[in-house]
């Protein structure tokens, strides 16, 4: 059984959001934020939050978006690709970074605090890793890691690619590993977006392969 509920964070410059946040009933083995993709906290999403809690974590998705359009949620339609971008390129770094920090301090309470983030959320999770201060770091298909090569983690972090994904060639995900060649970096044959089960791009065997080292990752860093 979970405790699911809707929670309103307060970031360091005052700003509001949303966050949709499930923990176990018993005992909990510590904290995650989950970051979105560019689709909004939608139900995707909070699945993947109640997953987590499963697994025994106080696990918070903290509804960045909201700086721009409060509650957004999207499907995977074209259109909304489109929509999820201009509002990517409308927030920046700074406020996002800046709603994860107040994620991280609401699940502090229950012990050591992860970030996992998917798509948009994958580069924040790299993001996180350097420039907040959780205890680990993984991330899905991030697509501009490869971009980000100036950052310092301070906490182990993960990252899982797909080998035939459109957006992240495997040339820039062999850039990431030659610069950072102690983080591990697994790929699956699979495109962009493979763990979600609502895309088409799904890919049930990488998935499950992902989610079985993202726990055993978190069980040793976060636990």
């Amino acid at each position: 059984m979970l405790t699911t509920e809707k929670i309103h964070l307060t970031a360091e410059d005052g700003h509001s959001l949303s966050a949709y946040s499930a923990r176990p009933k018993g005992d909990i083995k510590g904290g995650l934020v989950i970051l979105q993709e560019i689709f909004g906290v939608n139900h995707h999403i909070r699945a993947v939050v109640d997953g987590f809690a499963h697994e025994g974590y106080a696990a918070i998705a903290p509804a960045v978006f909201d700086r721009i359009q409060p509650d957004y949620e999207a499907d995977y339609e074209p259109a909304a690709v489109a929509a999820g971008r201009e509002v990517v390129m409308a927030l920046g770094s700074e406020g996002p970074l800046m709603d994860i920090d107040a994620a991280i301090q609401a699940v502090k309470p229950h012990g050591q605090v992860g970030v996992v983030g998917y798509c948009w959320g994958g580069s924040f999770a790299w993001l996180s890793a350097s420039r907040l201060k959780p205890a680990a770091a993984i991330a899905y298909y991030g697509g501009r890691i490869p971009d980000l090569l100036d950052e310092k983690p301070t906490c182990p972090v993960m990252m899982h690619f797909g080998e035939l994904d459109a957006h992240i060639p495997m040339d820039s995900v062999e850039a990431v590993r030659k610069a950072f060649p102690d983080i591990p970096i697994c790929t699956y044959p699979a495109r962009h977006g493979f763990n979600c089960d609502e895309r088409a791009e799904y890919d049930a065997d990488s998935a499950k392969l992902a989610r079985e080292r993202t726990l055993d990752f978190l069980q040793i860093h976060v636990c």
